[in-house]
């Protein structure tokens, strides 16, 4: 039977805590570096809501109106809220399926003869398939501890 050392135990829990500080840290990265496209994205359509409107309108989608302020809040405020990491498994999910809809009406490549336009749609909508991965991921991960969720479970598992 062999020895147990105890040295080697406290080195294996101290890489472990490293690494999960590093994975905590990784989780606060990536929600930043995903929702800034969606917090620029949501900002640029506010500032400019009947081009939205009108760019919405072109691909038949009912109530153009209503979809750009509806698209503009879920990108701006979703952005934002994912980068602070409130809600955000749910808005994770929310963005998902924005994402999704998205691609397939702004960047139906397969409406495209070969060329430029159907090029640039198809990396588009790959684009798109990427940041939908993304969010699944921080869906099933969550915020990590550099979060309002984090901070909000802490409070909570405080409470009688």
């Amino acid at each position: 039977m062999a020895a147990h050392n105890s040295t080697s135990g406290y080195a294996r829990d101290g890489v472990r805590q490293s690494i999960t500080g590093v994975n905590e840290f990784l989780l606060l990265i990536g929600r930043i570096a995903i929702a800034l496209i969606f917090v620029s994205s949501g900002a640029e359509k506010f500032m400019a809501l009947p081009a939205a409107s009108t760019e919405i309108g072109s691909r038949h989608l009912p109530m153009p109106d209503v979809l750009a302020v509806a698209s503009a809040t879920l990108e701006l405020g979703g952005g934002i809220l994912i980068v602070i990491g409130w809600q955000t498994r749910l808005l994770a999910l929310a963005l998902a399926l924005f994402t999704a809809v998205a691609a397939y009406f702004f960047h139906d490549f397969w409406h495209y003869p070969p060329g430029n336009q159907h090029i640039n749609a198809m990396i588009h909508f790959m684009k798109n398939i990427s940041m939908i991965g993304g969010f699944l991921v921080l869906a099933a991960a969550g915020a990590g501890r550099y979060s309002l969720d984090a901070v909000r479970g802490r409070i909570t598992s405080l409470e009688p």
